[in-house]
């Protein structure tokens, strides 16, 4: 084995998927998959980038439009709303969400516990009201 293959490391799934939506969110626009690819420096295949975009697709995290033969990616969210869908993602995947809401909330630092407080109220206003809860910038929205 070569020093080179020896310090290289294997990316996890959810690497892949951060790094393609991150350099997503720099386009001034729908982006390509090769666009993508050249951002990230093309060490990743074309067909790579095509398969985490796919991925990112059947996730709600990404939308395509048709670009000629191909497709142009645009996140469905900001930084923020992505970062609500996997922590959505997390919960749903858990049988007891009390203890994992229960477990993260016991363990936020005194500011941020005074923040989710703030959030809440708020949010329980809008519900009184009938308004909209705190949804960010369209996260699931079409």
């Amino acid at each position: 084995m070569t020093e080179e293959r020896r310090g290289s490391r294997r990316r996890g799934q959810g690497e892949l998927e951060a790094l393609v939506l991150s350099a997503l969110g720099e386009a001034d626009g729908p982006a390509t998959a090769g666009w993508v690819q050249e951002r990230l420096g093309g060490d990743l295949a074309y067909t790579t980038v095509i398969t985490i975009l796919t991925r990112l697709l059947a996730k709600g995290a990404v939308t395509r439009e048709r670009a000629g033969r191909s497709f142009a990616w645009t996140p469905a969210s900001d930084q923020a709303g992505l970062a609500a869908h996997r922590m959505r993602r997390v919960l749903d995947a858990e049988s007891d969400r009390e203890a994992v809401l229960a477990s993260f909330v016991t363990g936020l630092g005194p500011d941020d516990e005074r923040l989710l407080r703030d959030l809440l109220g708020r949010a329980g206003g809008a519900d009184r009201t009938g308004g909209r809860t705190g949804r960010v910038h369209g996260a699931g929205e079409d």
